[in-house]
């Protein structure tokens, strides 16, 4: 073990097995102080459980780590922030019904005597809140903050713990650009106070922007650690996938029909700020909705779909009025919804995975009033084998799935009850590089089969390399339309600003 000084973590060897599956085959990792070290790799490489393993989630099979030169075995999260070891997850786990600053000091509140000191609680984050400049409302409560100010009090809370290594697992996959810069201001800032930053995410212009060194993982080993100036995209996708990616998105095959499956004219939302958005979207069609954050994009699906309550408007399909009052409805006449948020929305964590992917078709499987488990199993081997699912067995319960396996199986769900309309939310979300070509594609060939594909997105690139129209949402409404073809990213991010 080196005595490096400038050596703030460091994990050798680390081993860790599940049942079925080595999951980390001697893994190493060395953080130097006041530099940011990215760590990359496909889904089911390894980040997270590495990460869970020094967070103390995790209890690890055999290796050692070191922080600041001493040896430390966490026995759980607490153990791990109490001794300057913070992650900002990507799945946020928060208590939603309580305010920002409860949520920033829960289980260390600041006493007065026998009682909770809110004055100080509250300056106490109003400080911190500063110090990064976010600006949210200390009283405000979690669940009515967008994502993305969520998340930046995750990252305060990290920061209060006034931690010396700060793990971000795809932190941005949620934000606008806008809200990336803040981030990276912020990154930037701790670096240059001496904390050492890890950072996950797939989004390669990012990673090389931000990074000082780059770790490569592959299916649960090390494969290279280079610092980011040796570094090139093709270079990291090769060692990531080990193998050369040339395109990054399949070719179109789809042919989009003149025939208008979907139609939906002055759709409003009761409670959103949706306003009268018309359009059509053909058989075969796969239709882009681009914006910012909060522009409507996700409550224009939740509206068709019926999770989210509409004010007026009307939405046929193959011009028969669907209007999907429950979602119970919007599944029988044909629609399927892909939500953005796949821990709170989408899977059922301690449910298997033949429960999470027949779900929504359990009448399909009835049989004298009984579940027919052969024709359940057929149907989940069906769904792992055409959407590439990892994992050790159809019984694993879904949250011990890598991020991108979840999403897999959630697609496979809604394949399931034959939609007519697929409508997804962010479907690559926190997904590396080869499930997302491998989910794109079966984007396309269900195109090809005359299905219509709504899709939202934050990546433009994505828009534009999968999509044949990109429909643009500004303040709730329909700011414009562009084709996938010719349109360009300054084009739609200036239609996107029309109505901010």
């Amino acid at each position: 073990m080196s005595n490096n000084p400038n050596v703030l973590l460091r994990m050798e060897g680390i081993t860790k097995s599940f049942p079925g599956v080595k999951a980390l085959d001697g893994v190493s990792l060395t953080v130097r102080a006041g530099t940011v070290h990215a760590l990359m790799g496909e889904n089911g490489a390894g980040k997270s459980t590495l990460m869970k393993c020094l967070f103390g989630v995790y209890s690890k099979d055999g290796g050692h780590i070191y922080l600041e030169g001493k040896e430390i075995n966490f026995k759980n999260s607490k153990d791990a922030l109490e001794n300057g070891v913070a992650m900002v997850h990507q799945e946020l786990n928060q208590a939603l019904k309580r305010n920002v600053m409860d949520n920033i000091w829960l289980g260390r509140y600041p006493m007065n005597g026998p009682f909770v000191s809110e004055t100080k609680m509250y300056q106490d984050t109003v400080a911190v809140f500063d110090d990064l400049g976010i600006h949210v409302e200390p009283t405000t409560i979690m669940s009515t903050m967008p994502v993305s100010q969520r998340q930046m009090v995750e990252i305060a809370k990290a920061v209060s713990y006034n931690s010396k290594i700060i793990v971000f697992d795809e932190p941005t996959s949620s934000l606008t650009e806008e809200e990336v810069e803040h981030l990276f201001r912020i990154i930037n800032m701790l670096r240059d106070r001496g904390c050492g930053i890890i950072y996950i995410s797939h989004k390669m212009d990012e990673i090389l922007r931000i990074s000082d060194d780059i770790t490569v993982m592959r299916d649960g080993t090390w494969v290279a650690t280079e610092p980011v100036a040796n570094m090139t995209m093709d270079k990291i996708i090769k060692l990531m996938v080990g193998r050369e990616l040339t395109n990054r998105f399949p070719p179109k095959e789809n042919v989009v029909s003149k025939e208008v499956s979907l139609s939906v004219r002055g759709l409003t939302g009761m409670y959103s700020a949706l306003r009268d958005v018309s359009f059509d979207a053909h058989k075969g069609e796969i239709l882009g909705l681009a914006g910012l954050d909060g522009s409507g994009r996700t409550e224009t699906l939740e509206t068709i779909f019926g999770a989210a309550t509409k004010k007026s408007g009307t939405v046929t399909l193959n011009g028969k009025d669907t209007p999907n009052r429950t979602t119970k409805e919007a599944v029988a006449n044909g629609y399927a919804l892909l939500t953005e948020e796949r821990r709170a929305t989408g899977i059922f964590g301690i449910l298997s995975i033949l429960e999470n992917t027949v779900i929504s078709s359990l009448k399909n499987y009835l049989q004298g009033g009984f579940l027919n488990q052969r024709k359940m199993e057929e149907s989940t081997d069906w769904a792992i084998s055409a959407m590439r699912i990892k994992t050790p067995s159809q019984s694993t319960q879904i949250r011990s799935l890598s991020g991108g396996n979840q999403q897999k199986v959630i697609l496979g769900r809604w394949l399931l009850t034959n939609p007519e309309v697929l409508l997804l939310d962010e479907p690559t979300r926190g997904i590396d590089v080869g499930a997302k070509y491998e989910i794109y594609q079966l984007i396309i060939d269900l195109a090809k089969q005359g299905k219509t594909v709504l899709m939202v997105s934050s990546e433009m690139p994505e828009l534009l390399g999968v999509c044949d129209r990109i429909l643009v949402m500004s303040g709730g409404r329909l700011a414009g339309e562009v084709s996938a073809k010719t349109a360009t990213q300054e084009e739609i991010m200036t239609l996107a600003a029309k109505y901010v």
